[in-house]
């Protein structure tokens, strides 16, 4: 699920047919260019010379130029002080305004989840450095059950859910579990959420006491499964 990029992207159309797509589709050749070079930034913490960014595209420098200053006049990039470029602050706010899309799609697969499992299921992406809660269902029918707030923010490396984000990073489907890492007594469980481009994110439960794994992480990983087919 891709947000549409605000405003025109494009410098100028070109009048002639554009490079075709898988499907044989023919594209806009500047507008194609211009997302590839987004995605070379987004690939490219540092940034990249126009040099660099000319020679992995495949054009001039010129036309670099060119994609540079539309891109840079929307916010979607800029140059640094060294005079890279970068991807510029707007690309967050396009992130952001993602997020509720994401969380509506997953938010059928969690309920369905935290019925089934009797703990709180929930779906976390990564923000930088942060394992984010981008969306949180409580099972109605148990009389105690783990309070977890969507906007919850905790390190990566801590948790079973920022713990199998980065699994997922690495192609591992498999459960990641927790005991008291977050929250003394709290015990997780939770998979990555594979094959939807650009989104690093998990699905999982965390209750008050010890999960039967055998029962619950296939439950974990088949609610991962439909979260990301509804993604994709």
């Amino acid at each position: 699920m891709t947000p549409r990029l605000p405003g025109r992207i494009v410098a100028s159309v070109a009048t002639s047919s554009g490079p075709a797509d898988s499907s044989g589709r023919e594209t806009a050749q500047t507008l194609d260019r211009g997302l590839r070079l987004l995605t070379l930034l987004a690939e490219s913490p540092n940034g990249l010379t126009m040099t660099e960014a000319a020679d992995q595209l495949g054009v001039a420098r010129a036309v670099v130029y060119r994609l540079a200053a539309t891109l840079t006049a929307h916010g979607l990039a800029h140059r640094n002080r060294s005079g890279r470029l970068q991807l510029g602050m707007a690309v967050l706010q396009l992130a952001r305004r993602a997020q509720p899309l994401i969380a509506d799609a997953a938010m059928p697969a969690l309920r369905q989840l935290a019925e089934k499992a009797g703990a709180t299921a929930h779906l976390t992406i990564a923000d930088g450095g942060e394992a984010l809660a981008l969306a949180v269902v409580e099972p109605s029918w148990t009389q105690f059950h783990v309070a977890y707030r969507t906007g919850s923010r905790h390190p990566l490396q801590r948790g079973a859910a920022g713990r199998a984000i980065i699994a997922g990073r690495q192609g591992e489907a498999a459960c990641v579990r927790s005991a008291g890492e977050l929250q003394p007594g709290a015990h997780g469980v939770a998979a990555p959420v594979l094959g939807v481009e650009g989104l690093d994110a998990s699905v999982g439960v965390v209750a008050l006491g010890p999960l039967d794994t055998d029962e619950i992480d296939p439950q974990v990983i088949a609610a991962a499964a439909t979260i990301a087919a509804a993604l994709t």
